[in-house]
């Protein structure tokens, strides 16, 4: 295993991780009463859907990532 296929790798699973983290931030925006006092109902909305949006857009191009760095053929790099 080269260093350019170890280095895509762990990215590729660090994007998964970050994918996670996404879901997590949006939903805890939009739903966690902690910020009830902070920011109105609407404004909360108005910045979770897009988190959960790119969190969406981050497990489309997570998974080719991984597909690329841990299901390729590796007799291409050669």
């Amino acid at each position: 295993m080269n260093n350019r296929n170890l280095y895509n790798r762990v990215f590729a699973i660090f994007g998964t991780v970050m994918v996670f983290f996404y879901f997590g931030l949006g939903a805890f925006i939009i739903f966690s009463p902690l910020l009830d006092n902070y920011m109105d109902k609407g404004l909360r909305w108005i910045f979770g859907i897009p988190i959960i949006l790119y969190g969406i857009y981050r497990t489309l191009t997570s998974y080719e990532k991984i597909r690329e760095a841990f299901f390729s053929n590796d007799n291409d790099e050669e």
